[in-house]
């Protein structure tokens, strides 16, 4: 009966949380078998950097067995490591006394993307253009109005920076908009080490007084496409601008994620912390308060360009000082062709 559906569905131990059975639908969105669901705990199909917690999960089951339907969505991790977000629906089996609870479960990820996507375009729209806008209008004006003939040189460069800073925008929207439509067309498979170098190698002819070093750890193998150079480009060269050093030293190192094993791409500097409202805002895309707008859209573009490819990023504070900015993405096997070299 279960196998006939189009939606996941599982039946759960409200008690211990594991799962009893599944249909092949879930299979197919999970990427395991029904037996190897069972022996895995609600934690190993869980993106791990996410605040999603296996008891948040348990209550969850909990509330639902004891009469309260439970809907939600979560932040799931399919076998091969690509992360998608569902949707999930829980709610007694029957009024028995077994403490079962039937599990229903839809891939939201596209969405879900396109949704939250449409979120971001209407905040860059209300805040940035507008507030970059203003700010050139004003300086117009000031030129305009001014007793000089010719308007000061600080205005000209307002006028022209902020000029720039629109062309950017608009550049780093067009990137994001490539990234989630194309995000299952012309990928391919290549070392990540390769393609991290070269970005780096790139960014390094744009930065020619920054210092990027590129260390490998272990050979990993990626699917990438467009997607990978823009969030990459968009780390390194923050890393970058935002350095007070007169030659920036970029570290990027590659190799597993410690704790999921995915493909981590690593990129530290020593710069003053990222702004936690900075962060914050790229993952509650529907607070639009002063404090949450960011100065620019670049940490949108990791964020959207990674998860297009299955990834997700992470930012944290280096003990020593400085910012490390995560790419985490799948891993993938060798391909043949390498293999065979």
């Amino acid at each position: 009966m279960l196998d006939t559906l189009h939606t996941g569905v599982a039946i759960y131990d409200a008690v211990s949380g594991a799962v009893l059975d599944a249909n092949a639908r879930l299979e197919e969105i999970l990427g395991y078998t029904s037996n190897q669901l069972r022996e895995r705990s609600v934690t190993e199909y869980t993106a791990n950097t996410y605040p999603h917690t296996e008891s948040e999960f348990h209550d969850r089951l909990s509330a639902a067995v004891d009469g309260s339907p439970q809907q939600f969505m979560w932040r799931a991790k399919r076998a091969d490591g690509e992360l998608i977000w569902i949707q999930v629906f829980v709610s007694r089996r029957r009024p028995t006394a077994d403490r079962c609870v039937r599990a229903e479960v839809r891939d939201i990820t596209r969405h879900y993307d396109t949704h939250h996507r449409a979120e971001l375009f209407w905040r860059i729209l209300r805040h940035n253009l507008r507030n970059e806008a203003a700010i050139i209008i004003g300086c117009a004006e000031q030129a305009m109005n001014g007793p000089e003939s010719e308007p000061p040189e600080e205005v000209i460069s307002t006028i022209r920076s902020r000029g720039k800073k629109l062309g950017n925008i608009a550049t780093s929207v067009k990137q994001i908009e490539h990234a989630v439509t194309d995000s299952q067309t012309s990928v391919v498979r290549v070392s990540a080490a390769s393609a991290v170098q070269d970005v780096a190698n790139r960014m390094g002819a744009e930065h020619p007084d920054a210092d990027i070093r590129v260390t490998e750890r272990k050979q990993m193998w990626i699917d990438v496409n467009d997607a990978l150079e823009y969030a990459l480009a968009h780390a390194v060269e923050n890393a970058i601008v935002h350095s007070d050093d007169e030659a920036p030293v970029v570290e990027i190192t590659v190799g597993p994620s410690p704790n999921t094993g995915r493909t981590e791409i690593r990129v530290e500097d020593a710069n003053s912390p990222i702004p936690p409202e900075e962060i914050a805002a790229l993952f509650s895309p529907t607070v639009t308060t002063s404090t949450s707008h960011g100065s620019g859209i670049g940490l949108f573009v990791m964020k959207w360009c990674v998860e297009s490819l299955g990834g997700e990023v992470s930012f944290e504070s280096r003990d020593s000082g400085g910012n490390a900015v995560c790419l985490l993405l799948p891993p993938k096997r060798l391909p043949d062709s390498a293999a065979t070299d």
